[in-house]
């Protein structure tokens, strides 16, 4: 019987941490290849990991809600077969003849012995030639998390001893250089000395934090302008009445949401700008031929914007099913990063609250996003006389450097016609 140490594993997005949200076993359970260990959350969305080997779980290294640096030792598993490291060899290094599992695209490697592994190539702590500006400071490679932390527990990164790869200075390394004095590793940061009387903190971590930061980022970066339009939109609530009893829509939930999604993908084709985005490191805006339509979702690990890819080549009854699978993934907490990726233009359903109009941020990497409020009757206009119409606040929010105000407001009444009008103006079917 041999003990093997499975760590913490890229999961494909690049990033230097992840939170075990839930242990899926426990010490003394048998697992078998590709078994749901656990479930991580990333600061993108919440995946399963498989287990890289069958065998027996005989250390859990973290508690459920611990965040853990790619890299650091999650769990041990006793597995048969001849004895390749011992579990303190493993602890401190990779045997020629003992890869680590690479569960990037999920599912363990195959151990070979006809191939010679690489040895793992180990750079100096001190290099950082070449490295991301974000993750250097003060002469160390750091990810933001792990600067954040050193500065919240007191500790001064140039002294502490990088074990990460590169000579990256890993939240672990951190923690072990806490001063004796300072708080234990993992106990909530002290509330602010402004903080009232039963006060609370609430960290922010994973998907919220992915947000917050996101957010910050596009307000501060990107030159927002927002334009509004109310329209009556009481042909597309007809018409969606009488498709949703035929034989297409019957087993299908057709919402007005769905409506607005057809009528921007209708309308993006005769204004490119629309479907672009501001590239700094090209010194230009890129275009997109094909259309990610994002769809902010309300979850409650915060909120996140998966995408239909090429929706622009669907007719009604497809937005309609993807749209339907995207919320379910979405609420259940299971959207993949690949299902958050590929996003070109943004909508955000803000009528769902009761809301009816607002300036939404812009979406990382994109031009535009579209705020649709609530759908209401109201007195309007109609035929010479005022009547209780179905009315809609369509809020544009884009990025002046990528659009001026002509070509976001000619867009905006665009997407504001073909609700005002669908039968005339585009097949909804």
């Amino acid at each position: 019987m041999t003990v093997k140490e499975f760590r913490l594993p890229d999961l494909g997005e690049g990033l230097t941490e992840s939170e075990v949200a839930v242990w899926r076993v426990a010490v003394g359970d048998t697992v078998t290849l590709n078994q749901v260990i656990a479930e991580v959350e990333t600061a993108k969305a919440l995946v399963d990991l498989p287990s890289p080997y069958a065998g027996v779980v005989t250390r859990l290294f973290v508690e459920s809600g611990t965040t853990v640096t790619v890299g650091d030792p999650i769990i041990a598993f006793e597995v048969d077969g001849p004895a390749t490291a011992t579990a303190t060899a493993t602890a401190t290094a990779t045997a020629e003849d003992d890869l680590p599992p690479n569960l990037v695209g999920y599912g363990a490697i195959a151990e070979s012995s006809t191939n010679p592994a690489r040895r793992a190539r180990t750079l100096p702590a001190t290099h950082t030639t070449g490295a991301p500006p974000e993750l250097v400071h003060a002469g160390r490679l750091a990810a933001p998390p792990v600067r954040q932390l050193a500065h919240r527990l007191g500790v001064d990164l140039s002294a502490v001893v990088a074990t990460g790869e590169s000579g990256l200075v890993t939240r672990s390394d951190v923690e072990r250089s806490v001063p004796a004095q300072s708080a234990p590793p993992h106990s909530a940061p002290p509330l602010p000395a402004a903080a009232a009387p039963g006060d609370t903190l609430v960290p922010v971590t994973g998907v919220h934090r992915l947000m917050a930061d996101a957010m910050v980022a596009s307000a501060f970066t990107a030159p927002h302008v927002t334009v509004f339009l109310t329209v009556d939109v009481t042909a597309t609530v007809d018409l969606l009445d009488e498709l949703r009893p035929t034989a297409e829509f019957r087993d299908l939930r057709l919402t007005f949401l769905a409506a607005v999604a057809k009528a921007v993908c209708s309308a993006m084709p005769r204004h490119p700008g629309i479907n672009a985005r501001w590239d700094e490191s090209a010194g230009g805006i890129i275009r997109s031929q094909r259309i990610g339509l994002g769809i902010a979702a309300a979850t409650p690990r915060g909120l996140i914007v998966p995408t239909i890819p090429n929706a622009g080549a669907l007719d009604l009854a497809g937005i309609a099913t993807a749209l339907t699978e995207l919320t379910r993934v979405a609420k259940a907490g299971r959207s993949s990063p690949a299902d958050l990726a590929g996003g070109t233009f943004t909508i955000s359903n803000v009528g769902v609250f009761g809301v009816d109009a607002g300036t939404p941020i812009l979406h990382d990497g994109q031009a535009a996003i579209l705020a649709v409020g609530a759908v209401a009757r109201r007195p309007w206009e109609f035929d010479g006389t005022v009547a209780l119409r179905q009315l809609v606040t369509l809020s544009l929010s884009f990025d002046h450097r990528v659009l001026d105000g002509a070509e976001g407001s000619r867009f905006l009444a665009e997407v504001a016609a073909l609700l005002h009008n669908p039968a005339r103006a585009f097949s909804f079917a």
